[in-house]
């Protein structure tokens, strides 16, 4: 089985009052928040709040939706350089949000999970959902409110309850003729001679620093280019040049 979900989050004033949701239907969802954080923050949270409430079912492949690059980019691409770094970048510094990112990592250890990006208002219906219930969050934290916070994850396998008054089964008598197995194992999967299960593809290959090299000086001269972001696009920039250590500019042009 894959379980498809959307992880999102939200921040009003960024930072400020700021919310995460993921969502996989209407019975499996959840949000939160918090008074003060920024949108990246509430990105990270609802990817490591969604990973945490599927942790039981950990076998089952998991495709998690985000519109946030940043949130793909340093789980799978530059997370493993900033751990090899001692969660240093590229130019040194310190990585931003290191305690959510180190709880992904955790959390993905052992797991079969992709990431597919999705661009954000743009009627995707589980990307759409999450975005609602994360802006909603940060809008109860904004007001003094407690947030909805949903059903979490209800399709999670639950034990079976003991039985109050068990009946003792009996023993079957041998059977002096047993019939032979119509799906007979094939000795070769028996016992300590059984071929070793294949392991699962790494997440992430061990590539070098995607950042390293990337403001080599270009041989050509450089060309004026003028885009009009919206507030919500300077927004998402910002987060992205804080994250690298670098300006808003040179954030821009590292996208190009």
């Amino acid at each position: 089985m894959t379980i498809t979900a959307a992880a999102d989050g939200s921040a009003l004033g960024n930072p400020g009052p700021n919310g995460w949701a993921w969502y996989i239907d209407d019975a499996n969802w959840a949000a939160g928040g918090s008074p003060h954080g920024t949108n990246n923050q509430g990105e990270l949270l609802a990817v490591l709040e969604l990973l945490r409430a599927t942790s039981a079912v950990a076998g089952e492949k998991l495709v998690i939706e985000c519109d946030s690059r940043y949130v793909i980019d340093s789980v799978t691409k530059w997370m493993p350089g900033w751990k090899r770094k001692g969660w240093r970048k590229a130019d040194g510094g310190p990585v931003l949000n290191r305690e959510l990112l180190e709880g992904i990592d955790e959390q993905l250890r052992g797991r079969d999970v992709s990431f597919t990006w999705v661009k954000g208002h743009a009627g995707h219906p589980l990307n759409e959902a999450a975005d609602e219930r994360a802006n909603a969050a940060a809008t109860a934290y904004q007001r003094k409110q407690d947030p909805r916070r949903g059903p979490g994850f209800t399709a999670a396998p639950t034990a079976p309850a003991p039985d109050a008054n068990p009946v003792p089964k009996a023993n079957p008598a041998p059977d002096a003729n047993p019939a032979p197995d119509a799906n007979p194992v094939p000795e070769a999967l028996e016992g300590p001679g059984s071929a070793p299960r294949q392991e699962a593809p790494a997440l992430w290959a061990e590539a070098a620093d995607l950042l390293d090299g990337l403001d080599m000086p270009s041989a050509t001269p450089p060309i004026a280019l003028h885009v009009a972001l919206s507030a919500s696009e300077h927004a998402r920039l910002r987060d992205r040049a804080d994250a690298q250590g670098v300006t808003l500019e040179e954030a821009l042009r590292r996208l190009i």
